[in-house]
């Protein structure tokens, strides 16, 4: 079982704070949703090519990968901002040997009518087109519209690239179209290259992010499935704290995912 950690959860922290934590901690990887002030990764600091020998060799000492550079590039966008957002998050993951870029169709985690289905595979094509020259992936996640899995499948499918797959969030399919982790499985399951772990409860009509056990999400069961499928990606701890502030100090909710973790594996 490979484990990330989301950047989303430790905004104050530099990049080097957050290899070193990751390190310590017993992580395979860090999956990139900014740095610091800046959330747009092609402006990385880091990521910058004159910085670019020095950050993979960090890498490599540490013994880290970035599976995953996280995007905001929403797909159902008018006009050209999408293509170019897109395309810069491609470029630099390709210069770090980043497999993955994260994409959504809709931004709003909770589920909107008002999304351009055909607008969003048209987009997805001609990204996924520009990726596979790239050799990167591009990742659409179960969010918003698209956490109705049956329709982020009709998307890949419809795109029928293999630079185009899916990143798994397993709260929202759950949350917001009520799917078990069967149903999510049997919807995308063979496309599924990266997972965003996180757990939850249902409180005053409203989702209320938990540590790791503390919710009522199907975890187990989600990460059984995937095991049952032979999926050797990443889980990856999506713990919003740049969202929401008041949520649990990164390091200790970044301790407690690895132990979560690690009892499933019993």
């Amino acid at each position: 079982m490979k484990l990330a950690f989301s950047t989303l959860g430790c905004p104050e922290w530099s990049f080097s704070d957050i290899l070193s934590s990751a390190c310590d901690l017993g992580y395979d990887g860090v999956e990139i949703r900014g740095v610091g002030k800046e959330l747009y990764a092609p402006n990385i600091t880091e990521f910058l090519p004159e910085n670019l020998t020095k950050t993979k060799a960090s890498l490599e000492r540490l013994k880290l990968e970035i599976p995953c550079l996280t995007s905001a590039c929403e797909l159902q966008k008018p006009g050209e901002e999408v293509y170019f957002e897109c395309k810069a998050y491609i470029d630099c993951a390709a210069s770090l040997s980043i497999p993955y870029v994260r994409i959504l169709g809709d931004t709003d985690p909770a589920p909107s009518a008002l999304v351009d289905a055909k607008r969003v595979k048209k987009t997805a094509a001609l990204l996924a087109a520009y990726a596979e020259k790239h050799n990167v992936t591009l990742l659409l996640e179960s969010n918003g519209y698209f956490a109705d899995t049956a329709r982020l499948a009709d998307v890949i499918e419809s795109v029928g690239s293999g630079a185009l797959a899916a990143l798994w969030d397993i709260n929202h399919p759950f949350r917001f179209f009520g799917e078990t982790p069967k149903t999510t499985v049997d919807n995308i399951g063979k496309y599924i290259r990266h997972v965003h772990i996180k757990d939850s409860i249902e409180q005053d009509a409203a989702v209320k992010y938990k540590m790791m056990g503390q919710g009522t999400l199907p975890v187990s069961e989600s990460v059984d499935r995937l095991h049952a499928l032979g999926y050797d990606g990443y889980f990856s701890l999506e713990w919003v704290r740049r969202w929401q502030p008041t949520l649990e100090e990164p390091g200790i909710a970044f301790a407690l995912f690895v132990e979560y973790m690690r009892t499933l594996l019993v």
